[in-house]
Parts: structure tokens; C-alpha cells; sequence
């Protein structure tokens, strides 16, 4: 699987094109999106992942699986 560029869920959802980035939450660090002027935005990933380490490489090799919602 080829990694995404943009966020599917923030395209899809608000008709936002935004950089995928590893971001954190409580529950682990996940693959989603950040607005410039909103901060966090959406998360894209169905996997939270324990390190940032973890999370970056999975970004990287696109070893994820992309969240999704119905409209």
C-alpha cells in the first residue's frame, strides 16, 4: 500500500486538503491531520500505536490502516 499524502477523512469530510502527521492523543499516537489555524483535525488511522517511533514508521512505510466514516 502506496502512503497517502492528505488526509481521506478531512478531504472527504470538511473538503480540507491537510498533510497526514503523526499526532497524540491519551490513548497513544495516531496518524491524522492538523489545521494551521484549528489544531488537531482528524484522525485517519484505525490504530493508535505506542511509541512515536512506532507511529512515524508506520506513516512512513504506510503500514496503517485509514479510518473510515460513512457521510
Amino acid at each position: 500500500m502506496s502512503p497517502q499524502k492528505i488526509g481521506h477523512l478531512a478531504k472527504q469530510c470538511f473538503n480540507v486538503a491537510l498533510p497526514l502527521q503523526v499526532c497524540r492523543s491519551a490513548a497513544g499516537y495516531y496518524i491524522g491531520t492538523v489545521h494551521p489555524k484549528d489544531g488537531p483535525y482528524s484522525r485517519e488511522s484505525e490504530e493508535y500505536f505506542p511509541t512515536l517511533e512506532a507511529a512515524e514508521a508506520a506513516l512512513e512505510s504506510g503500514a496503517w490502516t485509514q479510518l473510515e466514516y460513512e457521510l
